[in-house]
């Protein structure tokens, strides 16, 4: 029940208002006490002054004691609200209205005597209850029977037993009963304000929750139908940027979750690719070893010496492809980083077109180049670069049939360098186009001699590394063209 915000909110305000109810009852009650206490020694400051005028307790200069013992009986009967007590000069009682029976104390202190003698403007000053060893009340008091000749003091206490008892009566009926109704209604009343308040600022942060829901509902593959930007477009406050961020996490999640799922189906097919891969050299090494070995006696020099000449060039096929693995994982991982430097990009690719020219010749295709040798200097990683170049004339020269020509030119497109390697082979599928840089991708025109597909993905990766960019496209002649672009060296 108390697991939602707007619960645990209410459940707050209602401890808060509760709390904050009996505090204020409690600090209502002490001040109304103290301010009737105040009001009540107020308005009879000068009571015992006047019961010794108007009673004529004082004859001759001396009080009269029979006079004080009636007035005890008289205010006895009229005012019981009220208790007097007669007091020498060191308050010590000498006689009194009140009940014997619940007299305490034989003497009252007169320190609160002298502060209401002394400073009649300060109120409320309690003093010594007679009938209590601890309980202190407001008084009036004169001397007498003068103050110039003092015999003791008329103490009058204004708020005697009997006023205790109606007051008792009345905080247990009728002021408590008040108080608890106004203490209910008070708490219902702003009870009903701060839920309807909560309800306000809350919903916003619940339609939120049901976002997030939804959203985890759908395995967190799919982003919300509605977005927080649908309802709200204008960011307003702390909730609308959660919402907004929300929006923008979800959307980057269900992303990440589809690249990954389609990593995991990539990585799938690379490790039944690979496999495929290297079964296929390592069967071919093991079954001519196999047959060398076994029929070794009836085979002549020359099948001996074919034999080991496949099985050879099977294990260097199988540590070719070996190789291509660990570099492309290297450059996906970043453990290879190129260097870049400055270099004329137009003598690089002279050198690997002389480098290539005699495998040309000698599978009867024609390798030249052409284009402008006054391109821009490139910056890039001179081996990495060399590398790609070796990979493209090198695939152009197993794709072209014999009698054919390879063509490379060197240009600029937009101030960079480019080099684009021409052939004459059957070009490549428009379906393959796009996946024809994805490792282990060699689509339908494979010549089966063991390119594994690895060489276009590590020369891409070898492109974006350096800041450059690799294309392919089919010529309308016949055949494709692949053009990689360098970064331009910026002397500044």
């Amino acid at each position: 029940m108390l697991r939602t915000l707007y619960t645990r909110l209410a459940a707050g305000l209602f401890v808060l208002l509760l709390s904050v109810g009996l505090l204020y009852t409690f600090i209502s009650l002490y001040s109304l006490r103290e301010y009737s206490a105040s009001v009540n020694q107020t308005l009879h400051r000068d009571l015992a002054t006047n019961l010794v005028s108007e009673r004529n307790l004082v004859r001759e200069g001396k009080l009269d004691r029979v006079a004080v013992e009636k007035l005890f009986a008289l205010y006895m009967t009229i005012n019981p609200s009220i208790e007097i007590y007669l007091l020498d000069p060191d308050g010590r009682i000498l006689s009194y209205s009140a009940d014997p029976s619940k007299i305490k104390r034989n003497q009252v202190s007169l320190d609160p005597i002298r502060q209401l003698t002394n400073n009649v403007g300060l109120y409320p000053v309690l003093g010594d209850d007679p009938r209590s060893h601890d309980r202190r009340k407001v008084f009036s008091v004169t001397p007498v029977p003068t103050a110039e000749d003092p015999e003791g003091y008329l103490y009058v206490v204004l708020r005697g037993e009997e006023y205790d008892n109606a007051e008792t009566m009345a905080r247990g009926s009728q002021l408590v009963a008040l108080s608890a109704w106004a203490l209910l209604i008070s708490l219902a009343v702003a009870m009903v304000t701060g839920l309807v308040i909560f309800r306000l600022l809350t919903h916003r942060l619940t339609s939120l929750t049901r976002l997030v829901q939804e959203f985890e509902s759908n395995n967190m593959s799919l982003s919300p139908r509605v977005t927080w930007r649908d309802r709200r477009p204008l960011v307003r406050d702390e909730i609308d940027y959660l919402g907004v961020s929300f929006d923008d996490m979800a959307s980057r999640i269900a992303l990440q979750i589809e690249q990954l799922t389609e990593k995991d189906v990539q990585r799938r097919q690379l490790v039944a690719q690979v496999s495929h891969d290297l079964r296929t050299p390592l069967a071919a090494m093991q079954g001519y070893i196999e047959s060398l070995r076994l029929r070794r006696e009836r085979l002549s020099p020359y099948e001996q010496d074919r034999y080991l000449d496949i099985a050879l060039r099977e294990g260097r096929r199988l540590s070719r492809l070996v190789e291509e693995l660990f570099e492309l994982a290297a450059l996906e991982a970043r453990e290879k980083q190129p260097a870049p430097e400055p270099f004329p990009l137009a003598e690089l690719v002279h050198d690997v077109v002389q480098k290539h020219g005699q495998v040309a010749r000698d599978t009867q295709l024609e390798l030249t180049l052409s284009g402008d040798p006054t391109m821009p200097i490139a910056f890039a990683d001179l081996a990495m670069t060399e590398r790609v170049l070796d990979n493209l004339i090198g695939n152009a020269i197993a794709y072209s049939p014999a009698g054919g020509r390879i063509e490379v030119v060197v240009g600029q497109v937009d101030g960079l360098p480019q080099v684009c390697v021409q052939d004459s082979g059957p070009g490549i599928p428009t379906r393959d186009l796009e996946h024809i840089f994805d490792p282990f991708y060699r689509g339908q025109v494979s010549d089966g001699a063991g390119h594994a597909g690895l060489g276009l993905a590590i020369a891409r990766r070898i492109m974006v590394l350096q800041g450059g960019d690799i294309s392919v496209e089919n010529r309308v002649c016949g055949g494709a063209v692949f053009c990689i672009r360098l970064p331009m060296y910026n002397s500044d």
